[in-house]
């Protein structure tokens, strides 16, 4: 690659021809021109200049691209962090191979499209960035620069910014697998020169950065909820509920009116359909029902009872729902944007699984999922199979923890859950092991459930097979679905209606179900290959908000919320 310096000498040895050469990028860049618009174009807007003045013209383009180069220098040794720096280095490459030709600023001043760059930051925060982070402040000040050495400053100060945000709003902040290990999805990161290139040719910078966010219905619903929720916190946010008794339905109380108001405000309550009463301080039913549409929003009982919990769900500021809203922006970002036309989605946070068919949720079921201390891993694979009347291979680590204590007291236990002990691949009887020698790091046999009535993985096991042994399947306990909090597996997926899940997935290969429950009443292990394989896509969102407009939150149980909190506070800043 040649040098500033040799390519000023060449072209004025080459003389005013050679200058159409070098002129219409940057001339582009100063006119905010589309990126097409070249050739004779160009030459028509800047021909009267160059006729009248061309030395002139040669020698204020070249000093300013020196000036670039030398702030890009400059910038590269005063990087505050290896991030920074290896931002900078990638945008000195970008400028290198076009020898240092400006985006953002011309002729002693700021260009259109500079303007229009430093705009675009200032609306961060509608994407739940920040937009102190892209130092705004500082390049509004220094958007009126002349001087040459200031130009230079602003046009690598707007570079380096929007880079940023741009890679911001397409992929996340961080990479999630840096900030937990219980997050395995890969963010598809646009490359700096394919930004910075974009950046350069574009004529319409908005449209642009907006591609760039997740275009995903999911994305700009919560999008469109964040603006909302920043118009209630700027007039002071919600009303709050005073502590008291537990309010039951047809009670009166003194905090109804504020309830009342509080529902309103949420929009669980439509102010236009309020009823007028004569007992405004009783829990009627209206408010009642209000209140269980709170609770659905929230993950909590729906029994329209304000107890401990619905009390103190309505009291978390308004301040407190616009972070919480903020962390799951990001989380968004981090996902794909086409999750495939027909892929299986579960939220473990909510606690809820959907099968989705070109953007249609077709079947959703509640579901158990990891306890807090099985916590269940964010991650996409592909379901391959499904079996019916499953077997269920312990895990060695259920088998040292939960199984081993009760079988060094009594070996026949296994009999009564209808549990094998395997020895290569065999059976033997439980009491021909010696369970007192066998411990953590040392369980030489392994454990099988045969199917059944008892067997943990129920009737229908849901294959995705994938390094964490995580997969959908049945389970006995039942009655466990009927609690709102449903955290309660080792880490899979425990569905509340397998059988329904079955006859969709596998409807399309002749089987209904009247034919499953055949298959099934056998009792023997039955494994049905699927011909085409269905994506499967595990999230934990504690914020989103559906199709029909509900903006729903759910309980941090994991504490992903906290260990993204403080990830992104060390990464303030570009």
């Amino acid at each position: 690659m040649r040098s500033i310096a040799e390519a000023i000498r060449t072209t004025l040895v080459a003389g005013l021809s050679s200058l159409f050469i070098l002129i219409p990028n940057i001339v582009s860049a100063q006119s905010e021109q589309p990126a097409t618009q070249t050739g004779d174009a160009i030459r028509g807007t800047i021909s009267s200049d160059i006729q009248n003045n061309a030395p002139n013209v040669a020698t204020e383009l070249s000093s300013l691209a020196i000036a670039i180069e030398q702030q890009l220098n400059q910038a590269i040794t005063q990087a505050g962090s290896r991030a920074l720096k290896n931002r900078i280095s990638k945008i000195q490459e970008h400028y290198f191979a076009l020898d240092f030709s400006p985006i953002w600023v011309g002729d002693k001043q700021i260009t259109k499209k500079g303007t229009i760059a430093i705009a675009a930051l200032f609306s961060a925060n509608d994407d739940g960035l920040t937009v102190a982070d892209y130092g705004t402040d500082a390049l509004q000040k220094m958007a009126g620069a002349t001087d040459l050495a200031d130009l230079a400053k602003l046009e690598i100060s707007i570079s380096t910014s929007i880079l940023s945000y741009a890679q911001h709003l397409n992929s996340g902040r961080l990479d999630p697998r840096k900030v937990n290990r219980e997050i395995v999805i890969y963010p598809k990161v646009t490359s700096a020169e394919t930004v910075l290139h974009a950046l350069r040719t574009t004529s319409n910078l908005k449209a642009y950065l907006r591609l760039l966010a997740p275009h995903t219905p999911r994305y700009e619903r919560l999008r469109s909820a964040l603006a909302n929720y920043r118009r209630i916190a700027k007039f002071g946010g919600w009303t709050p509920l005073p502590e008291g008794e537990v309010l039951k339905p047809d009670m009166e109380d003194a905090r109804i009116p504020a309830l009342r108001t509080r529902l309103i405000e949420s929009g669980d309550l439509n102010a236009m359909k309020a009823e007028a009463t004569d007992t405004p301080n009783l829990f009627n039913e209206q408010l009642v029902a209000a209140t269980k549409l709170f609770q659905e929003r929230h993950g909590l009982e729906l029994d329209g009872v304000i107890g401990p919990q619905t009390l103190f769900q309505f009291n978390v500021s308004v301040d407190q729902r616009i972070r919480t809203m903020e962390l799951n922006m990001e989380r968004n970002r981090w996902l794909q944007n086409d999750f495939g036309p027909y892929h299986v989605f579960a939220n473990l946070a909510d606690q809820v699984v959907k099968l989705v068919k070109n953007g249609k949720t077709i079947h959703a079921e509640v579901i158990q999922v990891g306890q807090p201390f099985h916590r269940t891993p964010v991650f996409s694979d592909e379901m391959e199979r499904v079996e019916l009347n499953p077997y269920w291979n312990v895990p060695v680590s259920i088998a040292v923890n939960e199984y081993l204590p009760k079988l060094k007291a009594n070996p026949g236990y296994l009999n009564k859950i209808g549990l094998q002990v395997l020895r290569a691949g065999a059976p033997v009887s439980p009491f021909s092991v010696p369970w007192t020698s066998y411990g953590r790091g040392r369980f030489p046999v392994r454990l099988r459930q045969t199917p059944g009535p008892k067997n943990a993985l129920g009737r229908v096991k849901f294959m995705f097979p994938n390094k964490y042994n995580i997969y959908m399947h049945d389970t006995p306990a039942k009655h466990r679905f009927n609690s709102a909090s449903r955290f309660f597996s080792h880490g899979c997926l425990r569905l509340r209606d397998p059988l329904k899940m079955a006859e969709f997935i596998l409807g399309a290969q002749g089987y209904d179900r009247k034919r499953i429950d055949k298959i099934i009443a056998t009792k023997k292990h039955t494994v049905i290959n699927l011909k085409e394989k269905i994506p499967v896509h595990v999230v934990y969102l504690t914020a989103w908000v559906n199709k029909d407009g509900s903006v729903n939150f759910r309980k941090d149980v994991y504490g992903r919320d906290k260990i993204l909190i403080k990830a992104l506070t060390k990464v303030r800043g570009l």
